[in-house]
This record gives structure tokens, sequence and C-alpha cells, in this order.
């Protein structure tokens, strides 16, 4: 091995599990006990639902009934994202794999629906997989696009999903060529022209006379880009308004501002009205899990739950006008004008219906837009 990754057979095969599944499998085993269950994954929090694409991929081949909230979807605290049927013994082993699919992929686009809601009109970049294992790299990507980001910086996303990532410059460039005029230049000359030109002006000077310098000595300049970290001194709000006010005055307002350097939520909120644009980077790559559990709710067609959750299997159905849930037991009868949004997404092992990324992507920005409609800003836009 040559890397500490779990190879894909080895997740397959369900090698990757908590120790107590084993031991649960060779305890039912040995008393030949295996009942048909309904197990369902909740959470306490609200969110948006990703990751569905990897659990499917892991369940594909089982003997095994799966019902899942298409991804994209906000999801309200209780109610079920994903539901699986079958003999407890045909995935009891998976259960570890499967809530890592969900909880970390779920995580990563709920932390970005929140930077893209923040930043309004103006544009959040995922900035963050180098903060993070490189073998998750394009679940990351796919997690924050599905969150509602405007562009990805990772390569691997062009190979695995098909879209064009999108980058500026790092410092090792300028640094290379040794000031900051030549690297800009030599950026122009050689990128493709539909590259839009973000030079970075916080390499060797300040802010401001980076601005001054890009503009005055470059062919084309698009934006700048200002990578202050918090441990600078200096109010960056202050920074970003004297560069703007230094590029209007040269005739410059076409050019954009662009910010990163640790940036979390409430810097967004903060810095929007003088930014045009955010890479984001630990605060979307590094995202809190969205804290799932899977539980038995039903054992052989009889309602049972542990304490803390409800019993039977359900259905949750969305008021698209109100944003608002209702859970009933699945074979209830449906409420009037509203859309059940647990789908059945493979039946006995055979997947049914493959999440579309960007009909994901388009379903959190449409929740997005009805979010802002309704009034309910606050409650979606708490930092972490």
């Amino acid at each position: 091995m040559k890397f500490a990754i779990a190879k894909e057979d080895d997740i397959k095969a369900g090698f990757v599990t908590d120790k107590y599944f084993i031991w649960t499998e060779k305890v039912l085993k040995a008393k030949n006990l295996n009942p048909k269950v309904v197990m369902e994954v909740t959470t306490s929090e609200w969110g948006i639902f990703a990751g569905l694409n990897d659990a499917l991929a892991l369940l594909e081949g089982l003997p095994v009934e799966v019902y899942a909230m298409p991804e994209g979807s906000i999801f309200f605290p209780h109610e079920p994202v994903l539901t699986v049927v079958g003999k407890y013994l045909d995935f009891a082993k998976f259960e570890t794999a499967l809530l890592g699919f969900l909880c970390h992929a779920s995580g990563i686009a709920t932390q970005a629906f929140k930077f893209k809601f923040a930043a309004g009109d103006k544009k959040i970049l995922s900035f963050g997989t180098r903060r993070a294992h490189p073998a998750i790299s394009a679940m990351i990507e796919r997690s924050a696009f599905i969150g509602g980001v405007d562009g990805v910086s990772n390569f691997i996303a062009e190979k695995y999903f098909g879209f064009e990532s999108i980058g500026t410059m790092p410092h090792a460039l300028i640094i290379c060529f040794g000031d900051q005029i030549s690297a800009w230049r030599a950026f122009d000359e050689v990128v493709d022209e539909k590259v839009p030109r973000t030079m970075l002006i916080d390499t060797y000077f300040d802010e401001k006379t980076e601005a001054i310098m890009a503009i005055e000595n470059v062919r084309r300049v698009d934006a700048v880009r200002l990578d202050t970290p918090s441990s600078r001194k200096g109010n960056f709000r202050k920074i970003v308004e004297e560069v703007r006010w230094e590029l209007n005055i040269r005739g410059r307002k076409d050019v954009k501002i662009v910010l990163s350097g640790g940036l979390k939520l409430s810097d967004v909120l903060s810095l929007r009205d003088v930014a045009d644009a955010f890479g984001v980077g630990t605060s979307i790559s590094a995202a809190k899990p969205i804290d799932f559990a899977m539980d038995i709710v039903e054992k052989e067609g009889v309602f049972c739950a542990k304490r803390g959750k409800r019993s039977g299997m359900k259905q949750v159905y969305r008021d698209w006008n109100k944003l608002e849930d209702e859970m009933r037991l699945f074979n209830d009868e449906k409420p009037k004008d509203k859309e059940p949004m647990l789908r059945k997404v493979m039946e006995n092992g055979k997947i049914l219906e493959k999440p579309d990324l960007v009909r994901a992507r388009e379903l959190a920005l449409k929740q997005m837009d009805l979010i802002r409609k309704l009034g309910r800003e606050k409650e979606f836009l708490e930092d972490q």
C-alpha cells in the first residue's frame, strides 16, 4: 500500500466497518437470526443532502430496496433522507461506510450552500481541497458544487464530472519569476484567452500598490485577488475599499475584486458589498459532517425503534409554497398539494435513478431563492 487509503474493493467488500458489526454478524448468524428490517437515516440538524451517488454504488448488487431524497434537497431535523429495506445481514456491515458517504458529503454541501446564500449575487469559489486528504478531493468538489458554489479549483473535477475547474495563480508563480510584473505578463501571454486574468496582488508589496502595478503594466486584467489572511495586520474591509478606490479613479471599474485567505461565513456577509467573488477554502472543505444516524424502525413489518427515534417506515411530504415538510407513515394517505420527497432509487440492488449533479445543484439554488422569497434568511445563515 502506497497511501493510507481504503481501496474501492475493500469498501465494497465491507472491510471499512466498525468492529461491532463484525460481532453482530457473527452472533446473528450463529443464532440463525436475519430479520427483514427498515432502516432510516436521520439527523437532528437541517442541511443539504449529498453523497447519494456513493451510497448507491456501495449498496449496488445487494438484495435491498433504497428510497432517498434527491441530492440537493434541504432536509429538516428528524426526517429520513434515505431508507433501506432488506434482510439485516445483507447490508449490516455497510452502515459505517454508508453513513460516512452521506455525513461528509452533506456537511460540505450544506456549508457551500450557506456561503453561496450569504454571497447573494456574488460568486463563491471552492478553494479548499488542499486542506483535505487528496483521495476525497473529487467528493469535496462534487459536494460543494451541489451546495451552489460557482466554481471549483481542483482539476480532478474535469476528469470525474466533466465540468471545467477554475483558478487564478499562486504566490509561487510570482516568486519563481522574481517579480510580480513578469509573472503577471507571462500568465497573460501563456494561459488560454478564455481564462479570466485574475492577478494576485499581495506577494511583496501592499495590495493597493500591486493593484496599481497590475493595471498599469499588464495588457489585460479582469480581476485582482487579495489573499489576505487574518494574521496580517490591518482592517481587511478598508484594504479592499482602498484597492477599489485606486482602481476606480484610474478608470478601471471593470476590474473585479476576488477575496481569499481563511474566509469565514461572517467575512462573506460583511464584505459582499465591496467584493465580487470569494475563494473559500477550509470553511467548506473541512465543514463539520452532518451527524446522520441509521436506525431500525420496523422489523418483520412490526413498528419498532430505540428511544429517541420514531417507529415505522416514513415518507416526507413537502409544501413547496412554504418550504415546510410533513412526515407520515409511508403507506398512509398522501396529503393534498404536497410532494413526496423520498423516491425509490434502488430495487433488489439495481439502481433505478442515478443522481444528476446538475439537477442537484439546480434544486439547491431553487430552494435558496425560495428561502429569500419567504424571508427566512436568518434561519439558514448561522455561522459554524
